[in-house]
C-alpha cells in the first residue's frame, strides 16, 4: 500500500480506483480544460445556494489577493470519482473539497498534500488554529500523522422542531446539548405529538429522519454510550456487537416499527420526511444545518433546533463530527497560492464570510460566535445547539477502509430498521465482518 505522501503511477492509481472502465465511465468535469492555465483551480460540490456562498468567499479572497485568480470547478453528482479521474489524468485541481468519511482514502493514495509541510513554515497561523476553532474538527482531518485538510464547516446532526406544535402541546425541548432528553422522555414526546384520525391513519408524526437511516441509528447508539470504532484513527475493531450499540439501534428502529411515532421505511418510499416537516405534519426532524435554508424558506413554518436524545442523559447528548474541509493536491503546481487560499478560507476573514451567508456552521469558533452568524439565524432561539455542536460531537473513525464499513452497515442495519431482523443480529454479522475489514487493511 502506498503511504500517504508517496506518489504512484497512473496504472497503480487506476487499479486503486476501479480500473480503466471506471475512468472512462466517469462524467467530465466542466472547466478542466487548458483555459486559464495560470488560475488556481478550486473543486467543490454544492447546490446553487451553497455555490453562491462559496463564490462570496472566493470574491473576497481575490479582492484581497488580486494577483491570485481562482477558477471554481463545480462537480457533478459523483465528486469522488471525478477527483480521482482528473488526478489520474494529470489534471488534479489545486484545491479540493474534502469529506470527513472519504479523505483518508485519498490521503492513503497520495492524492492529498500533507499540510504539515505548510504549517511548519507558517508557525503563527498554525498556532492560531486550535485557538480559533474546534480541535475535534482539525483532528478529523489528521491521518497517520499528517494534516490533510483544514475544516471549513461543521455539519453534524441535531433536531429541528416545530415551535407551534410544541407550544400547542405545552412542551418545551432542551436548549443545550447538556440538557438532553432521555430515550424514554423522547419516546413520550413522540407519542404526545403523533396524531391519528378516527381510522387510525397518522396525520401528524412525532419524529421524522432526513439523514441516512443506518447512520442515524448508529448515532442513537453513540448517544447510548457506544462508539463507532476504536481507536479513532486507524481502528482495528468496531463497536457493533456491544450492548450499548445494539440497544441504541433497536430503540431507533422501534420508533417506527414498534411505537409508530415515526414513518416506517416502507412508508418513507411514498412520503418525504422533508415535506412532512415543512408542511407541519411532523413535530421533530433529524438532520443537519444543510436543511436549514429549506426549512427557513417554508411558508408558515415556525421552527427551532434542539439536541438529540441520550440513553444516558446525565452526560448530555452528542452529535456526529460531520465536516468538510479544504485540501491541496499533492501534484499541484500552485501549492503556494493554494496555501494562501486555504489560510484565508479557514482563517478569520473567510470564516466570517461563511458565517454571514447562513449556509454553513463555520469551523472557526470566533466566526460561529459572531454577530454575523447570529444575524443570519435570527429566527433560531436555541443558537447554542449550533454554536456548541462541534464540541459535543462524537468523531467518526479515520480510516481508508470506512467506505467498506459503510456498505456493511447499509447491508446489515437495513433489515433491523425494516423490522425484518433484531438488532442483536448485528453481533453475528455486521460486527465480525467489519472487524475483519479493519484488521486486513
Amino acid at each position: 500500500m502506498n503511504g500517504p505522501g508517496m506518489p504512484f503511477g497512473r496504472r497503480g492509481f487506476l487499479r486503486a480506483t476501479g480500473g480503466i472502465g471506471a475512468l472512462l465511465a466517469a462524467p467530465a468535469l466542466a472547466g478542466c480544460g487548458d483555459d486559464d492555465d495560470d488560475a488556481l483551480t478550486f473543486f467543490f460540490q454544492a447546490n446553487p445556494a451553497e455555490a453562491d456562498g462559496r463564490q462570496r468567499v472566493i470574491d473576497e479572497f481575490t479582492r484581497r489577493y488580486p494577483d491570485i485568480r481562482v477558477r471554481a470547478l463545480l462537480s457533478g453528482p459523483d465528486p469522488m470519482q471525478q477527483m480521482l479521474t482528473f488526478c489520474a489524468g494529470g489534471k488534479c485541481p489545486d484545491v479540493l473539497m474534502a469529506w470527513e468519511q472519504t479523505y483518508a482514502g485519498l490521503a492513503d493514495r497520495g492524492v492529498l498534500l500533507d499540510l504539515n509541510t505548510m504549517l511548519d513554515r507558517d508557525p503563527a497561523f498554525a498556532a492560531d488554529l486550535p485557538e480559533g476553532g474546534t480541535e475535534a474538527l482539525y483532528d478529523t482531518f489528521t491521518f497517520e500523522g499528517g494534516q490533510y485538510a483544514l475544516p471549513e464547516q461543521w455539519s453534524g446532526n441535531f433536531l429541528f422542531y416545530n415551535r407551534t406544535l410544541f407550544d400547542e402541546a405545552g412542551l418545551r425541548p432542551p436548549g443545550r446539548w447538556e440538557d438532553a432528553w432521555s430515550f424514554s422522555e423522547f419516546l413520550d414526546i413522540g407519542r404526545a405529538l403523533t396524531e391519528r384520525d378516527r381510522s387510525g391513519e397518522v396525520r401528524q408524526w412525532g419524529f421524522v429522519d432526513t439523514w441516512v437511516p443506518y447512520y442515524s441509528a448508529g448515532l442513537f447508539a453513540v448517544n447510548n454510550g457506544a462508539a463507532w470504532a476504536s481507536p479513532r484513527t486507524l481502528p482495528d475493531r468496531c463497536d457493533f456487537s456491544t450492548a450499548a450499540f445494539i440497544e441504541g439501534v433497536q430503540f431507533y428502529a422501534d420508533l417506527a416499527n414498534r411505537y409508530r411515532v415515526a414513518p416506517s421505511p416502507a412508508e418513507q418510499q411514498s412520503i418525504s420526511a422533508m415535506d412532512l416537516f415543512t408542511q407541519g405534519k411532523a413535530a421533530l426532524a433529524m438532520g443537519g444545518h444543510w436543511r436549514y435554508q429549506t426549512f427557513a424558506a417554508a411558508d408558515d413554518l415556525d421552527f427551532d433546533v434542539t439536541a438529540l436524545p441520550a440513553g444516558r442523559p446525565l452526560s448530555g447528548a452528542r452529535s456526529n463530527i460531520g465536516t468538510t474541509g479544504l485540501a491541496i493536491s499533492a501534484g499541484s503546481r500552485r501549492k503556494e497560492q493554494a496555501w494562501e487560499f486555504l489560510k484565508f478560507a479557514a482563517g478569520p476573514v473567510g470564516q466570517a464570510v461563511v458565517a454571514q451567508t447562513g449556509l454553513f456552521v463555520p469551523a472557526r469558533g470566533s466566526a460561529v460566535r459572531s454577530a454575523g452568524f447570529a444575524a443570519a439565524h435570527s429566527d433560531i432561539h436555541n443558537l447554542d445547539i449550533l454554536v456548541d455542536g462541534p464540541a459535543h460531537s462524537a468523531p467518526l473513525p479515520v480510516t481508508a477502509q470506512w467506505p467498506r464499513i459503510e456498505a456493511l452497515m447499509d447491508r446489515y442495519i437495513g433489515p433491523v430498521l425494516r423490522g425484518a431482523a433484531p438488532a442483536t443480529s448485528l453481533a453475528d454479522h455486521l460486527a465480525p465482518e467489519a472487524d475483519e475489514v479493519l484488521r486486513n487493511r
